[in-house]
Order: C-alpha cells, then structure tokens, then sequence
C-alpha cells in the first residue's frame, strides 16, 4: 500500500515535486487532513491557518512549474516551535503572562525556512518559557503523545516531538537549553539532531541553547541541516559560515567499524535509569559491536551538585524576571514553575555564583570523559514517558530536573548530542538512544545516527489517529 502524502519523507517529496508527479498543494491538503483527524486528541499546534498554508502551498507550486524552487525544502511542510519568532505572530513562550505582541521579524530559523520555501503549517505548543519536560502550559492547551495519550509527548518542545510522530509532514524545528530536544524526541520515538552551539543560529542566544530539526529519519534531519544552519548574525555565538556536505551523511554499517564508543549507563545524578530503559540502551551497544564498534564503559561524569546548581542559577533567572511582572500577571504562570521559581528568593550572592559555576565544571567534566572516545552512548532519560498531566516526572519544584542527567551536560560541552529510537516499553513507549560526538562533528553523529539506523530492529508503525467510535475525551 502506498504511503500517503503527509507520510513522506523531505527528499521523496521534493523529488516527486522536481518529476512534477506530486503538487505541494496536494501534500498541503494531505498533511491538513491529516491534522484534523489527529489534532483534537494532541493539542502540538497554535496557529494553524489553513488558507494561509494553501497560499504558501501554491507559489511553491508555481515556481516548481517554472523549474525556479528557493531552495532544498521548496513546498515541505514546516512547524516552528512557539518560541521562534514568526514575523507578525505573537511569541506566548507558553504561558499566559506573556503579553501578545506581533513579532516584527522572523527569528533565524523561521527566516532560513522561509528563505528556502518551506511551507509553514503551523507554530508548535510547549510549556511555561519552556521551563518544564512536558506538555502542560497555562497558554496551550495540554500537548499529549501519540503513542499513548495518557502520557506527556515530553518539551519543551513538545508540540513538535508529537507533531513528527504523529505525521504532521515531515520537518519540525525545536529548541534545546537542557534536553528539551532530545528528551520529546526520546519519548516520541522520533530523531533529533541538538546541534553543536551556534551552528543553527538563533535569537536570542544564550548559554547552552540550541535550535534543531526533529523528523521521524535522520534523512529528513540532514536535509533541514543544510538549511538551518545557514549564517544569521543575530546570533552572536553562531559559529563561522561553513560548508558542510549535509548530504554526505549517508552511509552503511560500515561507517561503525572501528569506532571507539563509550557506554554510559549511570548519569551520576537524579533518577535512576529503568531497567526496561538500561537492558535497551545494551542492546543498543551489542549492536554497535556486532557492526565492528569497540564499545568500552564510561563511569558517571556529572554529580548532584553541578545538576542543582545548574538549577539554582536557572530558578534565580526566573524569579527575577517573574518578580518584574505585576502580581496579576505572575498569577498567570503555571503554579508548579512560580514555585520553583520564588524558592530561589532567598538565594545570596554567593550562592548564585557558586550555583553559575556549576556550569562551566558541567561542561569540563562532559569534555574530559568524552576525550578517549569518538562517540557516546547513552539514555536520553532514565524513564519512559510520564503521565500528561504531570509537569516532571517528579512532580516536586523543588526537584524538577531529576530527569536531565544525561542531555544538560551536551548543552553546557555544546557537543552535538542526537537522539534516535533504540526500542520499546512493555506497554509499547518508546526509549531513546543518545549518540553524542565531539564538538563540531555534527555531521559525524549524523552518519553514525544513520547506520544505527540500519542495524537496529524495525520499527514499529506509526502510531494513527483514533477512530471516532474509539476515541475517548482526552
């Protein structure tokens, strides 16, 4: 049976759209079917404007008829995550205190797309300023996972992981400060690239943070690369231009031969990884090694202490910028986030300093034990998806990133780290492997994403919406 429009991946459709077989109308129009049977039950889109999609759709079209497409991704359905400016739009970052003012431009990412003639489907839910690994918003409505919609598809780029697995075309952009890539990217059973800092620029930029593509194959995520990652100097921690052959990615198994892989199993801090979890991630490495890899055990390189204080300094950032806010305002914010946020109150000084340190030891520490490997690989979380309507997998403020250990050091080492389905629960969520690499080799975890890609076992399908007569009130 043939797969349907909204299915396909990027490549396939700018080639069927260069034979001029298949119009982008036509997989504008797949894909907003596609989204009507699905969104009701998911909650991963704002801004969803139908008309406006067809217009875009049909001057993709036309310059395909005249053999003129901008760029790579001309007529590929694209969603933006909330927090990427689109000019015109309002930017809530997921919350309800945010005041709605059009953005007067495209943010980077939202100007390469454009740029290239990505067709804009939609924005993409998250969380409250994309503070929290979950769906739960005081602006959105509460984002859930295709697979199993009692659990939270993950954030902060939440509607974007769920977006990709439940076939809202092929492209997604989020974003990434502590594992908010990775992590909906694990429990969504999708791929994700989190970057090396500053080679997807973005605006604003800050410490650790990153931009990235989120597809169902790696394919889809090199492809976005060559455009994302073109230079805007907004971003004053971008990287030099570079010109990097995105399309050399694919490879075979081969390309696994002889790589030194380090194993880490243990985060050294937070929660301790499920055994469903850790016997996947093994599997995961065996398979490494039958493919010619030298895979050798790494010991925990993060402690409690560079977790908390990158915690501590995260929550005096909020509460000062919530203490800014009138009373009525800040009364708008999720409850969970106020309260992390106002227990940083009585933090000293010296504190906050020592808190801010803890960074710069986190990204140290990740350097130093990566140095005698190419390549990493890890858990991207210690646990499975969680109930939606949990903000963490804790559900405690004052212990709500329990869950980081193995995503925030990449952020602060700004390695590039992907996240890619290494297998399944027993009640069928899916567990994400972490592949990380060394500074820069972005293309490096690309390749190696996609010969595990090759020997891991098939997948299972996609999950689709339900039917009328079973779907419940979710």
């Amino acid at each position: 049976m043939p797969e349907a429009l909204h299915e396909l991946s990027a490549p396939a459709l700018v080639e069927l759209y260069r034979r001029r077989e298949v119009s982008p109308v036509d997989v504008a129009r797949s894909v907003l079917g596609h989204v009507e049977r699905w969104e009701h039950h998911l909650h991963a889109l704002f801004l969803l404007r139908p008309e406006q999609v067809l217009e875009q759709a049909r001057a993709s079209e036309a310059r395909w008829l005249k053999g003129q497409p901008l760029g790579p991704i001309d007529g590929v359905p694209v969603t933006l995550k909330d927090n990427i400016a689109t000019r015109g739009d309002p930017t809530p970052l997921g919350t309800a205190a945010t005041e709605l003012v059009p953005a007067t431009a495209d943010a980077p990412p939202a100007a390469r797309m454009r740029e290239s003639g990505g067709v804009l489907l939609a924005k993409t839910t998250m969380p409250d300023y994309g503070m929290l690994s979950s769906g739960l918003s005081s602006y959105h409505a509460l984002a859930r996972n295709p697979w199993d919609r009692s659990r939270t598809p993950g954030g902060s780029s939440s509607g974007a992981g769920a977006a990709a697995a439940a076939g809202y075309g092929p492209l997604h952009v989020g974003t990434d400060i502590g594992g908010s890539l990775r992590l909906p990217a694990g429990w969504c059973g999708i791929f994700t690239l989190k970057p090396s800092l500053g080679r997807i620029p973005i605006d604003p930029p800050y410490t650790g943070r990153a931009a990235g593509p989120m597809t169902r194959t790696v394919a889809d995520s090199a492809l976005f690369m060559e455009v994302l990652s073109r230079p805007d100097d907004r971003d004053s921690m971008s990287l030099p231009p570079q010109q990097i052959a995105w399309s050399t990615f694919e490879c075979g198994p081969e390309r696994l031969r002889g790589l030194r892989i380090g194993l880490l199993l243990e985060a050294g801090c937070g929660l301790a990884v499920e055994p469903e979890v850790r016997a996947a991630v093994e599997h995961a490495a065996r398979l490494f090694e039958r493919a010619g890899a030298v895979v050798a055990p790494m010991k925990p390189f993060m402690t409690q202490g560079m977790l908390d204080g990158m915690d501590y300094f995260w929550r005096m950032r909020s509460h000062v910028d919530m203490r800014a806010l009138p009373a009525e305002v800040k009364a708008r914010v999720l409850p969970y986030i106020q309260k992390w946020a106002d227990s940083a109150a009585g933090l000293t000084g010296e504190a906050t300093f020592r808190a801010s340190h803890q960074f710069h030891l986190t990204r140290v520490a990740a350097v130093n034990a990566c140095r005698a490997f190419d390549y990493v690989i890890s858990p991207v979380s210690p646990v499975p998806a969680f109930p939606a309507e949990l903000p963490s997998p804790t559900n405690d403020p004052l212990r709500p990133l329990e869950h980081i250990g193995f995503t925030v050091p990449f952020n602060m080492s700004e390695q590039p780290a992907a996240s890619i389905n290494c297998g399944y629960t027993s009640t069928g969520l899916p567990i994400g492997l972490q592949i990380a690499g060394k500074r820069f080799d972005d293309l490096g975890v690309l390749q190696v994403s996609r010969a595990f890609e090759q020997i891991r076992e098939a997948q299972r399908p996609w999950p689709q919406p339900p039917s009328e007569a079973m779907a419940h009130v979710d």
